[in-house]
């Protein structure tokens, strides 16, 4: 599998590639501009963040995030976790559910159900397969894992709110497309899906209404 093709030259090739023939890319392009590059780490402490962070705050999530990273390490791994109290992490901030997915994750990485080394070589399937096998972990996770951790340029993240209303209003839909409407439309933008996400949360967040 081709890794790390969503750089920022990547994206502009993508985008201008899907502009030549539809006039909804061309049209948004001339809109908002490109949307830029993100690039997050590979491996555990990722995909940690991520479980660290749902369902709040920005603000709230980096202040806990801050608290579990002292708590572990700022490099910890499995192991580090290993020898944390469920009860300390609650005293960071998480809920007890999410201590739950932690070691979720620490038992996924330490029996190679989930080897991020691997990851990279898996297709985008396989890949999800792996993630999703972590309590806590769904599609969406996954899928912001191999844009932003992996670069794969082929992958649209329709469980994502904001990129289901870029993608409808990039397009002309009166309303917010389904899950399965957006799937849908995104076919039209293989082999670069990922950019048209790209486009999508930058559509949503910089486009007049």
């Amino acid at each position: 599998m081709k890794n790390f093709a969503l750089g920022n030259k990547d994206i502009k090739i993508g985008l201008d590639t899907l502009a030549a023939k539809d006039t909804h890319v061309a049209e948004a392009i001339e809109l908002v501009g490109y949307p830029q590059e993100r690039i997050n780490p590979q491996g555990f402490s990722t995909v940690l963040r991520v479980i660290v962070g749902q369902q709040l705050s920005v603000k709230a999530a980096a202040s806990i995030w801050v608290r579990v990273q002292t708590l572990a390490g700022e490099n910890a791994g499995t192991k580090d976790y290993a020898l944390i109290a469920d009860e300390d992490l609650r005293s960071a901030g998480l809920s007890r559910q999410k201590v739950n997915y932690v070691r979720s994750l620490c038992e996924r990485v330490d029996d190679g159900t989930l080897d991020f080394a691997a990851l990279g070589t898996m297709s985008n399937d396989d890949a999800v397969k792996a993630i999703t096998a972590v309590k806590g972990l769904g599609v969406w996770s996954a899928h912001i894992y191999l844009m932003f951790s992996l670069g794969r340029a082929d992958i649209m993240p329709v469980g994502d709110l904001a990129v289901r209303v870029g993608v409808g209003r990039i397009v002309g839909h009166e309303d917010r497309p389904t899950e399965k409407e957006c799937d849908a439309i995104g076919a039209r933008w293989a082999p670069y899906r990922s950019m048209m996400a790209l486009m999508a949360w930058h559509y949503y967040s910089n486009a007049p209404l």
